[in-house]
């Protein structure tokens, strides 16, 4: 009898250490050696620019391109590529994205915070924004639509996209409709962390942007990092690296359901991870071997079969350590399949995206239930949110003060300011004080 796949942890039993090494990502462990090889490229591009980019291209995705940008041609050949039937499925998933994305738009606010005092926050579109579509393993044009649909509500003018050509020195056919779709504005064949270089500086054919946006591997995570704490480089949405997902399931759970959910997240890389916290030990038996019935019958094997080894089934006493559990380990997708889900919900603090119950499957979220699926990983749902339409844009402030507002309310920041010891501060009311309308005697 072969081994499981999935080993199994009984979490009671383990001491402070172990349980860290449980919950520990794969990637993680090659952090300064992913972290140096990424700031040499983009050294390398910012350096070289064009010529960089297709040197790289042709050492890592072995492809010699002579243009970076999609042609016209390109993108009417993609269309015809299409069947009827995968045209109308991405459409279908815009308009569902489009429809959560647009009710979050935010009106203008304006607030009297004194008599002649008036606050406002107003939101601006970002001028130029990247996104970075991966298409390594597999294409993903579920990312350039969850990217270019909130973009294209914000109004963001300059919208740059960047994935991996294939083998045959064109792009996917599903990334360039997607595209075409969300009226994205410059299209190139270059992915990896040289594709986050270009973008943050700008090449001879690359525009340089502001933020940049996607999901990627450990190395276009890095380089997301790398080029955002530079002040000349460009902002990024969040580290969304490899794939993660925790599920949540009591004896209730339908064991051929959970290992799904559990595949479907492997199968996007090798350093991918899957989690079962459960209070049963019988269903964590029947998971594992659901798991390797699927996988018979699925085609990226090897691909899962390598995440597996990185992955854990956790045995708890109850559901409650269940969700400690999950917190802990702060998922980018987070599965409860329990007989009362929702439940559960309140005591949830740390996930990218949360799916209630067992018709949920997180293959959902990545393409169409209109909820964004570029979420943080690497434990970052601790302090960032999944991808919304506000990251497309600015909050800017504004403040304007009547006559009477300055004389209400000025000797309130000169005293605040002498408080400080910034009297130049408090001069520039004092001098507005001064010059107030006197009323007529």
């Amino acid at each position: 009898m072969s081994a499981p796949l999935l080993t199994m942890h009984e979490w009671g039993r383990l001491p402070a250490a172990a349980r860290r090494e449980v919950l520990r990502r794969p990637a993680q462990r090659d952090q300064d050696e992913t972290m140096a090889s990424a700031r040499a490229i983009v050294e390398r591009v910012r350096r070289d620019g064009d010529r960089a980019l297709k040197s790289l291209t042709a050492e890592y995705d072995r492809v010699q391109l002579e243009q970076l940008r999609v042609s016209e041609s390109e993108f009417d050949d993609a269309a015809t590529a299409l069947s009827a039937n995968e045209k109308r499925a991405i459409e279908r998933a815009i308009e569902t994205v489009h429809r959560f994305h647009e009710a979050q738009l935010l009106a203008p606010l304006r607030v009297e915070t004194a008599p002649g005092v008036v606050c406002e926050r107003l939101s601006v579109p970002l001028d130029a924004i990247g996104m970075y579509v991966p298409a390594g393993t597999a294409p993903l044009p579920s990312s350039a639509l969850m990217i270019g649909v909130p973009a294209a509500i914000a109004g963001c003018p300059t919208r740059v996209l960047c994935s991996p050509p294939r083998r045959d020195g064109r792009a996917d056919p599903g990334v360039l409709y997607v595209a075409r779709a969300c009226g994205v504005t410059h299209v190139l064949k270059c992915g990896g962390a040289q594709a986050i270089a270009a973008m943050a500086y700008g090449t001879e054919t690359v525009p340089k942007v502001d933020k940049i946006f996607g999901p990627g591997n450990a190395w276009v995570t890095a380089a997301k990092l790398l080029v955002a704490m530079d002040p000349d480089g460009a902002a990024y949405d969040m580290p969304a690296g490899p794939s993660e997902v925790l599920v949540v399931a009591d004896h209730k759970a339908h064991p051929d359901f959970v290992a799904s959910d559990l595949l479907a997240q492997a199968e996007h890389s090798v350093d991918a991870q899957v989690l079962l916290v459960t209070t049963s030990r019988e269903l964590a038996h029947a998971v594992n071997r659901a798991v390797e019935s699927q996988l018979a019958r699925l085609t990226r094997t090897a691909i899962i079969q390598e995440s597996l080894t990185s992955s854990r089934i956790i045995l708890v006493d109850d559901l409650e350590t269940a969700l400690e559990v999950a917190n802990a380990y702060a998922p980018e997708h987070l599965i409860i399949e329990t007989e009362r889900p929702r439940e559960w919900l309140p005591r949830v603090r740390h996930a990218g995206s949360v799916f209630l119950g067992a018709w949920t499957p997180e293959s959902m979220g990545d393409y169409c239930s209109g909820t964004n699926h570029v979420l943080p990983t690497y434990g970052f749902a601790r302090s960032f949110s999944g991808l919304g339409l506000t990251d497309f844009m600015r909050q800017m402030t504004v403040q304007e003060l009547s006559p009477d507002g300055i004389a209400g309310l000025g000797p309130v920041a000169q005293t605040l300011a002498m408080l400080e010891g910034l009297d130049a501060h408090a001069n520039a009311v004092t001098v507005r004080l001064e010059h107030l309308p006197r009323e007529p005697e």
